[in-house]
């Protein structure tokens, strides 16, 4: 038999088998795994990180069509729309005056915040139409440009 081939032993039964002379991985081929992992990283990491910015825009936009519908539902019930000193938490909570037909319950459980966790804004007038439900982004600060944009009703 050859020197560094595999070798044959015989168990208890007396049936030969061949153990298979184990091999490690070199450093180098451990380093390219590495390398290779590591390009891979900064390639994707920096498209996940936009990703991340576009899941709170898309999530602020599906909460202020939300927050749409049940100014809708309120104003159905008392014939208009909360007066921006009674706000959005005129869906939770029934305002002292102009709510006489306000649903028991309220028209939603509370108000959320925007994703960045600033409160929604609203306006009765609005700027933009009847009302204004907004958020003023990332940022936190009325304007702004991409992520810090503000995002409002008037988009959807």
């Amino acid at each position: 038999m050859k020197q560094g081939s595999n070798l044959a032993f015989a168990n208890k039964s007396g049936r030969k088998f061949r153990a298979v002379k184990q091999r490690g991985f070199t450093l180098i081929e451990i380093m390219v795994v590495v390398v290779i992992m590591g390009i891979l990283a900064a390639l994707v990491v920096p498209k996940l990180m936009g990703r991340t910015d576009d899941a709170r825009i898309m999530a602020a936009r599906s909460d202020i069509s939300t927050l749409m519908s049940a100014l809708k539902l309120y104003k159905l019930d008392n014939q208009r729309y909360p007066t921006t000193e009674q706000g959005l938490n005129a869906l939770v909570v029934k305002p002292a005056s102009g709510a006489d037909g306000w649903k028991t319950g309220g028209y939603i459980d509370k108000l959320p915040k925007d994703p960045w966790g600033n409160p929604y804004q609203y306006l009765a007038p609005g700027i933009h139409g009847e009302i204004d439900v907004f958020s003023y982004g990332a940022d936190g600060q009325p304007g702004g440009e991409g992520n810090d944009a503000d995002i409002g009703s008037w988009q959807l």
